[in-house]
């Protein structure tokens, strides 16, 4: 006769059968509030792999993100809208815009200039700024209209898009496509901001202007370019996924003077 408790005893110490997975016991210490238990991990295979997809990653996205965010997407229309801020050189190339295309009308831009301590009077703006530029780099003053807003310490761009929608309702209506010039990266955020306040009837395209200061298809060899990118790309994250207007349609109200 075979002694069961001694056959199973004997049979512990023996090979897993074929075909059957044996499944590890964990290791268990401090009355099993700690166990040790069999992970996978990388090999040094794996690591080099990893490392590499990255690297190829990061290499796609910094010769990518550039023209991602400094798109150029004209549509057919008369109607030029220049943001006031932008800086000689973009004034420059919006005259030649609008000498070059069929243009009737060109509109600008902005809130309050820097340094006056908020919204002081419609000429105190980066509007009345663009429209003072325009006019000296050549362009008639029966086409230049400059639309100010007055909000400056948050959102500014989104303002004043809405700021030029609320002029066209009380101004005869709106067009039914605008082209927004403005610079380099912040072309895409600007095309987005006001397309969503000027809402789905009219058509927003965007003009980018390249600044002259650095090389866009090496930007990353210039600090103007490395922030103009960091900044654009994690501003438009959030105008994307974040920024919500809601309730709020109309800017804080101007202070009397």
């Amino acid at each position: 006769m075979i002694d069961p408790d001694t056959f199973e005893a004997g049979n512990k110490d023996q090979p897993k059968l074929a075909g059957k997975k044996s499944v590890p016991c964990a290791d268990r210490r401090l009355g099993g509030i700690v166990t040790r238990k069999e992970r996978w991990g990388f090999s040094w295979y794996g690591w080099l792999l990893v490392a590499c997809v990255l690297l190829l990653g990061t290499a796609g996205l910094v010769h990518t993100i550039f023209p991602f965010l400094a798109v150029t997407d004209r549509v057919e229309s008369d109607v030029l809208v220049v943001e006031g801020w932008v800086p000689p050189f973009a004034i420059e190339a919006a005259a030649r815009e609008f000498r070059s295309g069929a243009y009737s009308v060109v509109y600008t831009t902005g809130g309050p200039v820097g340094g006056m301590g908020g919204y002081t009077n419609d000429y105190n703006t980066l509007a009345s700024v663009g429209a003072d530029h325009l006019r000296a780099a050549g362009l008639s003053p029966k086409v230049v209209q400059m639309v100010p807003s007055r909000v400056m310490e948050r959102d500014r761009t989104y303002w004043a898009a809405v700021a030029l929608r609320d002029w066209l309702r009380e101004h005869g209506g709106a067009p039914a496509k605008v082209n927004v010039l403005t610079t380099d990266a912040h072309a895409r955020r600007t095309q987005f901001l006001f397309q969503r306040a000027l809402g789905s009837q009219i058509q927003v395209g965007v003009i980018s202007i390249q600044d002259p200061d650095y090389d866009p298809k090496r930007w990353w060899r210039s600090s103007a370019g490395v922030r103009e990118v960091v900044d654009e790309t994690v501003a438009l994250i959030y105008a994307k996924f974040f920024f919500d207007p809601g309730a709020e349609e109309k800017p804080p109200k101007r202070t009397p003077l």
